[in-house]
């Protein structure tokens, strides 16, 4: 610490050398007077101020209090008592097998509960775990001895998704549904065609509801039962739903790429704003990919006889064919090819039981040798392109089961496989930003599609 006989040494010594200094250099400029001056004070401060520095505090007469307490342990004895008087359960899940019962499902459950079994059987809605489908995932909570706690699986209705739920109650059991919480999750699947569709999307573990979304996607450019070559490629792009952890049903199929020979096809679902559910598929550029007309009214099929002269199978001459035979097995689903009336439904001579649809600007369809009409179906009904209007067979003039399709325009027939027909108008302007965002999002999925396939098939060469 600083005392203050060495301040006033100090002081006597600042005041000494600032006199000298200004004797030395009082010829010298003003400036360097100042500069010297201010250098020699600030280095005297700069002294002081580490004389001045504090010293460590010192601790030692800080009083200190110790605090002690008692606390009780746990009674270790209660705590197992108590966690005995829980009730324990044990979940077992099993998946629904082909000529399951009640009694084996519950056995492979581990439910050993007669109660249980008869309340299943009685009760309106329990009774439904007796009709589900194989595959299906079930959920058994038991005790030690098999006593049923509760029992939940989920079940798909024209409700949509419910989760059924047996729960034992001090009453008794009871059963109720409620609606499944649901995950939705978007897949993308890529596939090779080599002998079908299906045996591809199999494969590709594609579900059979999105193949056939495929199919109607692209059945304006593409006729799966004559036009699909050895190594076309597809990507598809769609939604799937999910209950705790397990799949449960799929949904719409959002976007689709196919190679079909030279020509690649794409489609994007868009849902039209004004009209929610109403939407349809676009080319990646907003024009809309639906046809006036199908290019065939049966899903899968090959054609039989062709829009040409023909030795006619009955008549046995020579006969112009005005139509397109599609052979298929009796009973297949016959779709409206395009938007239009029903103008005649019965049966009308060689034809068989036959539907005629009235389209505009003159065109019209004709369905012919059906085995049977759709529900319903009379003159001046509506129809949308893919209704189903009647069922394949062989009445009239038919030696086996077949669709006879006519193509018109102005009652004049054209051969339906070659004749060019419109699309629907393309997406309003005020759509189109709505849509961009949503085409080059579903563009980046197939795009990494695309590329997994080439890793895939650069892998398969250097192998």
């Amino acid at each position: 610490m600083l005392n203050k006989a060495t301040f006033a040494r100090l002081t006597s010594l600042y005041s000494t050398c600032k006199h000298s200094t200004y004797s030395t250099f009082a010829n010298s400029s003003r400036k360097t007077r100042i500069v010297g001056a201010t250098a020699l004070f600030l280095a005297a401060c700069t002294f002081g101020a580490a004389g001045f520095a504090p010293s460590e505090i010192d601790t030692s007469d800080v009083p200190v209090q110790k605090i002690s307490a008692t606390l009780p342990l746990p009674n270790l004895q209660q705590q197992i008592l108590a966690l005995e008087e829980q009730q324990q359960s044990y979940v077992n899940i099993d998946r629904i097998r082909a000529g399951d019962t009640l009694a084996t499902l519950l056995n492979r459950l581990n439910i050993n509960d007669n109660a249980a079994n008869n309340f299943i059987r009685s009760d309106e809605q329990a009774r439904a775990l007796i009709s589900l489908r194989p595959g299906q995932r079930v959920v058994a909570h038991t005790t030690r001895e098999g006593e049923l706690l509760q029992l939940s699986t989920t079940i798909n209705d024209s409700n949509g998704p419910e989760e059924l739920v047996v729960t034992r109650t001090d009453q008794g059991f009871t059963s109720e549904r409620v609606t499944a919480e649901l995950e939705r999750r978007i897949e993308m699947r890529s596939g090779v065609i080599r002998s079908s569709l299906f045996a591809a999307t199999d494969t590709a573990q594609i579900p059979d509801a999105v193949a056939s979304q495929v199919v109607d996607m692209f059945s304006t450019n593409i006729n799966f039962a004559s036009d699909l070559r050895r190594g076309d490629r597809f990507h598809v792009v769609y939604e799937s739903f999910w209950h705790d952890g397990h799949p449960v049903r799929t949904g719409r199929v959002l976007a689709g790429e196919f190679h079909n020979a030279d020509t690649t096809y794409e489609a994007v679902w868009f849902d039209d704003p004004k009209n929610k559910g109403q939407g349809g598929y676009y080319s990646m550029d907003g024009k809309s990919l639906k046809k006036a007309f199908l290019k065939s009214p049966l899903a899968f099929t090959r054609i039989s006889s062709g829009f040409t002269l023909r030795m006619h199978p009955i008549l046995g001459k020579w006969k112009r064919h005005t139509g397109v035979d599609f052979a298929a097995p009796t009973g297949t689903s016959i779709r409206a090819s395009g938007d239009g009336t029903v103008s005649f439904v019965g049966k009308q001579g060689g034809y068989g039981n036959i539907v005629v649809l009235t389209h505009w600007n003159g065109y019209s369809t004709a369905y012919a040798h059906m085995s049977g009409f759709a529900k319903g179906m009379r003159k001046g009904q509506k129809v949308s392109q893919g209704d189903i209007i009647g069922y394949v067979g062989s009445t009239g003039w038919a030696t086996g089961p077949h669709l006879h399709y006519e193509f018109r325009i102005n009652n004049e027939p054209r051969d339906p496989m070659s004749a060019k027909v419109p699309n629907a108008q393309p997406l309003a302007t005020a759509q189109m930003q709505r849509f961009k965002s949503v085409a080059d999002d579903m563009n980046r999925r197939i795009a990494l599609l695309r590329l997994q396939k080439t890793d895939d098939t650069l892998l398969a060469a250097s192998e």
